[in-house]
């Protein structure tokens, strides 16, 4: 990708995606086809779409960082002023899976918090398996301002968006989830741009106290174990009878959905439905595996939301089903899988956001900070740098 470019981009998209194109200009969707997709929604698409973009949007607002200085009057530091410059990104490249799994979802989770940063460019990639496209992930795009489209995929759109080709500009960054070549690309491609995360199957863990529906219980375990095989579902209650009523809900429910083959894998692989001795142990047990999604599926969830140190996102209590997190609640659904919630957080505007620090030392400063620099620059074996500070010494 890096020799070829463009060339290499027509010819994987070919070979992979089964997708004839006699250049880029052809992989490229105009603004007015994205318009023609949200023209083309029912109503009620469109409407579902519009109110999830717009509280995701709220939520990330409240997200902004800001600039910041201030003036340091420790003693002989008189006009000296230290700060932080914080500035958006220029261009962000967003991955978007296609094909068998498209979610428009994924373009808002992904786009807004970009916008609402403030980033100047950002260059959609999304692959259409034999010219296949989705219309709300379009219509999506269409939404939330992405400023172009690509139908490429795989991990070439990764190396595309990475090192740039002369129609796809090289980005600063590539956020957005995808399948295993894609994340081992982006982790491949890690330095030359920013990656938001290399996340892994997802994962969904519930706490229980035995207070609320088996049968919810039951059908948040199938939303997450329908994802992917891989997918991991457990549940921890402290009320043995409860757990062989989801026992029971599990059975009964299977049978009717439709991804039924990959939910029962997903359960029989990677599932447990484990009983605690209480909830204090189920909150360790918890902050050991550190969940992707946690559901605190207690009659007086708040007592216990303080003892959750490792987790993406917590909903609480019984109606806050995962689900809706992926939707449309607000928060961003892009969250830290397999124990990174120990060292990384969701995804938001700060991501799409860089800081700098902003050093204005005074004269006077400069004598106090000099002699300390020139202490520890000797100390480390580095005389220019001492030099550099004594010189700004008076006397």
């Amino acid at each position: 990708m890096r020799r070829d470019g463009d060339a290499a981009v027509v010819e994987f998209t070919r070979r992979f995606d089964h997708l004839d194109a006699a250049d880029m200009a052809a992989l490229e969707l105009p603004k007015s086809e994205l318009q023609a997709a949200l023209a083309g929604l029912s109503t009620a698409q469109r409407e579902a779409l519009e109110a999830a973009a717009a509280r995701v949007r709220s939520y990330h607002e409240r997200q902004v960082l800001e600039s910041w200085s201030y003036a340091d009057d420790s003693p002989g530091m008189a006009g000296t002023r230290l700060g932080q410059k914080v500035t958006p990104l220029d261009r962000v490249g967003l991955y978007v899976p296609g094909g068998r799994a498209s979610y428009p979802s994924s373009v808002l989770m992904n786009a807004i918090p970009a916008k609402v940063a403030g980033v100047a460019e950002l260059i959609m990639v999304v692959p259409t398996p034999r010219g296949e496209k989705n219309p709300l992930v379009l219509a999506a795009a269409a939404i939330t301002g992405v400023d172009r489209v690509f139908t490429i995929g795989g991990a070439q759109a990764v190396a595309a968006l990475a090192y740039g080709t002369h129609s796809i500009p090289q980005v600063d960054k590539i956020v957005g989830p995808g399948n295993a070549y894609v994340a081992a690309a982006k982790r491949r491609v890690f330095g030359t741009v920013g990656i938001d995360m290399v996340a892994g199957p997802s994962e969904v863990l519930i706490i229980s106290d035995g207070s609320g529906n088996p049968d919810w219980v039951a059908m948040d375990l199938f939303a997450q174990a329908e994802h992917d095989e891989l997918a991991q579902s457990i549940l921890l209650c402290t009320d043995a009878a409860f757990i062989a009523r989801v026992e029971e809900s599990i059975a009964r429910l299977l049978p009717e959905m439709p991804r039924r083959d990959t939910i029962a894998t997903s359960l029989k692989n990677r599932g447990a439905l484990i009983h605690v001795r209480d909830l204090a142990e189920a909150c360790r047990i918890a902050n050991r595996i550190a969940p992707e999604h946690l559901e605190l599926s207690l009659a007086d969830p708040y007592p216990w939301i303080d003892q959750i140190r490792h987790a993406g996102a917590i909903f609480i209590g019984h109606y806050s089903v995962e689900a809706l997190g992926d939707y449309c609640a607000g928060p961003n659904h892009v969250l830290p899988t397999m124990r990174s919630a120990r060292f990384s957080s969701p995804l938001g505007v700060y991501d799409f956001q860089k800081r700098t620090s902003l050093i204005d030392v005074s004269e006077a400063g400069a004598q106090t900070l000099g002699k300390v620099a020139s202490v520890l620059a000797h100390g480390e074996g580095l005389q220019a740098h001492a030099r550099s500070a004594e010189m700004r010494l008076k006397g």
